[in-house]
């Protein structure tokens, strides 16, 4: 299939920001009060993908192992800490970001890996044109389940504290007397992916198969990474999400079977 790859210009750019002016002029007509939050979030996503695409050019020339690992720490560095970034509750001393960060990194590190060295097999395998771009996908689905599922567990046992105390009084391990909360918690985590399955293809053209189809990939081609994707994109959401809420719960318990609401601010 021949190539339809259409380059924009920043007057085309230009154009679609009037898209986010309109939304701005809404949330000032209903008095929503995001319109700063939006400008904020349009002004970083600039600056971050300008700068990111300079990067990856430097990298894609390199193909260096060690700068495609670097990247790798930096990006789960920084999931871990957006994953936290808007937590009305967290845990003290750092933990809530220990915990998400270390969450993201066995779940997008891990299937990112299975699927580099499984399954797509790039020679070398860390080539950085396919490492880093599905890590970034892996990242940026498992972190909203991460902080989701985290979220939901903390302010569920602040709220559920008197119901968990009386299970444990009655000679409930930690483990049991916060097992529903937990999977709870978990399902929570885990809708955002089930949900964009279940949307796909009939509901919406996910993002990685509409750029290909763009780029004139033939569909059905196109079709087959996307599932693949949408596999590794679950498997990965959902190691971060239960490693992250069993950790979580974890940490708001102690060896002595007793609930530690003093570790969360």
């Amino acid at each position: 299939m021949t190539g339809v790859y259409i380059a924009l210009s920043y007057f085309d750019l230009i154009i679609v920001s009037t898209l986010l002016l309109l939304a701005g002029m809404i949330s000032i007509w209903q008095r929503l009060g995001v319109e700063r939050a939006l400008g904020i979030a349009a002004l970083r996503t600039v600056i971050q993908l300008v700068l990111i695409g300079y990067v990856l050019k430097i990298l894609f020339a390199m193909t260096s192992p060690l700068w495609t690992a670097i990247a790798a720490v930096i990006m789960v560095a920084l999931a871990g800490r957006e994953a936290t970034a808007r937590q009305q509750t967290r845990l003290n001393g750092g933990w809530s970001y220990a915990i998400a960060t270390s969450s993201l990194m066995m779940g997008a590190t891990l299937v990112t890996a299975v699927a580099l060295v499984a399954v797509i097999r790039p020679e070398p395998w860390f080539d950085p044109r396919f490492a880093l771009p599905l890590l970034g996908m892996m990242l940026g689905n498992t972190l909203n389940g991460v902080a989701v599922g985290m979220e939901r567990l903390i302010s569920t046992i602040k709220r559920e504290k008197i119901a968990i105390e009386a299970r444990l009084l009655l000679g409930h391990s930690r483990v049991d007397a916060m097992r529903d909360y937990v999977r709870e918690s978990s399902r929570a985590g885990l809708m955002h992916i089930i949900n964009a399955m279940s949307a796909a293809g009939i509901i919406s053209l996910p993002g990685m198969m509409t750029g290909q189809i763009l780029a004139g990939v033939s569909p059905t081609e196109a079709v087959k990474y996307q599932i693949m994707i949408m596999f590794l994109l679950a498997g990965a959401t959902a190691i971060g999400v239960l490693l992250a809420t069993t950790l979580t719960a974890r940490r708001l318990s102690d060896e002595r079977e007793r609930l530690r609401l003093d570790r969360m601010n």
